[in-house]
């Protein structure tokens, strides 16, 4: 008997985005669906697959959604210079146990850079390289985006992540030049390893967990301006929150950040932090606890992410240019790979006096002295007799080319 393949489903967060671009609660896809609303979250976030005839409905459902979605798309060679319609946002009974699902129009200063590819609107392209749009043209009226070079799409990127990117980084460790000193270090790693980043899912969230890993490093105490405090800020109540946020230990002011402030969802959280996902779950649960004990107000999720994004908005943080960031970069990597020769010549050079200096035959070592034994101790001279002190006398008193010398005479 032979068994019949599996309907073939999309990516977890593909599914997320079908539904919320359909206007969708989670309840509501559940009912057409016929399974419970824990069961989509699920499905949703990868953690379970449907089997046998829910998921051939909810590949049904699916593909249904994803033709009214390209059904609502406009064809670009009638209005090419059309902007994307909003995305609809989502009935707020969905998720009220966990969190909102998308980060409030308001405040869009941390929300920049936190879901990439996910928060793309579904009526436009997705933008190259992380979110910028095409450039447009004859090109983009046919429908074509002509191909971006690669400083071009890194320069794309980083205008669009890092603004946002240095104001995430000023709330992990409440230094101005620390967090701009971490986006500029991440986009430089991220120009060095730039195909890996160019291909990656989310390039926006490479380096956001580059910037974060540099930013939270504890060997900047032990430089020395890094030890003096910066000016807090002015209010007195984003004073109170960002102390707030820097007594808490650095893996939960990251999750916290990540969740309420930058809106990714928990799954998300967990992998970006290298954690599972009941362990991001209890540090965001004590970093909001430790935060509200503080400032009450700050209890509410919404509250919090506001007060976030205001806290993050009073600095004025500005990123350095674009050409800026990719030079330094090709100068620490020129820095490093003469430095790599440098080394290997040395090396080479070391190896080459070594062999030149080293003796071509064997000497066998030296052995240790050993102990010759059986040899009589020596004896101190004792007192002299009369003969031997008359003798002495003696030759004391002859002169100093000797005693005359001895003639045989007749007798």
């Amino acid at each position: 008997m032979t068994r019949n393949p599996a309907t073939p489903l999309p990516p977890p967060k593909a599914r997320r985005s079908l539904r919320e671009n359909a206007a969708l609660t989670r309840d509501q896809l559940a009912a057409r669906v016929g399974v419970t609303r824990a069961a989509v979250r699920e499905w949703e976030s990868g953690r379970s697959t449907p089997r046998g005839r829910k998921r051939e409905a909810y590949a049904r459902l699916l593909n249904t959604l994803a033709d009214e979605a390209a059904a609502r798309r406009p064809e670009p060679e009638a209005v090419p210079g059309r902007k994307a319609a909003p995305t609809p946002a989502p009935d707020p009974t969905a998720d009220q146990g966990a969190r909102h699902d998308r980060t409030p129009a308001s405040v869009p200063v941390l929300v920049a850079v936190g879901a990439g590819a996910e928060r793309t609107a579904p009526d436009r392209a997705p933008a190259p390289a992380g979110g910028a749009a095409p450039p447009a043209g004859p090109a983009a009226a046919a429908g074509e985006h002509p191909a971006l070079t690669p400083a071009q799409a890194f320069d794309a990127l980083y205008e669009f992540a890092a603004p946002a990117l240095v104001r995430q980084a000023y709330l992990l460790t409440g230094r101005r030049e620390l967090a701009r000193e971490s986006v500029e270090r991440a986009f430089q790693l991220a120009w060095e390893h730039w195909p890996e980043v160019a291909r990656d899912r989310d390039p926006a969230g490479w380096v956001r967990a580059a910037a974060y890993e540099y930013a939270l490093s504890p060997w900047h105490r032990f430089r020395p301006r890094h030890r003096q405090p910066e000016p807090p800020p002015a209010d007195p109540a984003d004073r109170t929150l960002l102390n707030a946020l820097l007594r808490l230990p650095a893996p939960h002011r990251r999750t916290l950040l990540l969740y309420d402030g930058v809106g990714l969802g928990l799954p998300e959280t967990a992998a970006e932090t290298e954690a599972s996902t009941p362990a991001a779950a209890n540090r965001l649960l004590h970093a909001r606890e430790a935060l509200a004990g503080q400032v009450p107000e700050l209890a509410d999720p919404q509250v919090l992410h506001r007060r976030l994004a205001e806290l993050a908005s009073v600095e004025r943080l500005r990123a350095s240019g674009t050409a800026e960031v990719r030079t330094g970069s090709e100068r620490r990597a020129r820095f490093w790979t003469r430095a790599a020769i440098a080394f290997t010549v040395a090396l080479i050079g070391a190896t080459a006096l070594t062999l030149r200096t080293a003796p071509t035959r064997y000497e066998p070592p030296v052995p240790p002295g050993e102990t010759v034994r059986g040899v009589p101790p020596r004896v101190a001279q004792g007192p002299l007799s009369d003969e031997e002190r008359e003798l002495r006398e003696k030759l004391r008193d002859q002169v100093q080319d000797g005693p005359q010398r001895l003639v045989p005479e007749p007798g």
